[in-house]
């Protein structure tokens, strides 16, 4: 238990700012589980865009205000960004064998 005033303060600031973490990490949690849904979804691929461009927000948000690490940030926003381009990119052949040379 906290005895001094600014004990006190501090114990008040640190659950605020535990509810404020809280909020933003569930933000972040929802937004990707949707984009990677939406990704998923071959019929969604004109909302997957929307979908990815929320998630980055709520990504960089959430690292600018010291919640995740910057780089967790910047990969999870490459992963999406990987599958968004995967399913994106028409499906091509792959290249003929060349003949031996002998």
């Amino acid at each position: 238990m906290a005895h001094t005033e600014h004990a006190k303060k501090t114990h008040r600031q640190s659950l605020k700012a535990r509810e404020r973490n809280r909020n933003t990490r569930s933000t972040v949690k929802t937004a990707l589980k949707s984009a990677r849904a939406t990704i998923g979804v071959a019929e969604s691929a004109a909302a997957a865009p929307a979908a990815l461009q929320l998630a980055t927000q709520r990504l960089d948000k959430a690292a600018k205000h010291g919640v995740m690490h910057a780089n967790k940030a910047a990969r999870l926003k490459s992963r999406l960004a990987k599958a968004m381009n995967k399913i994106a990119a028409p499906a091509t052949k792959a290249p003929a064998k060349r003949a031996s040379k002998k």
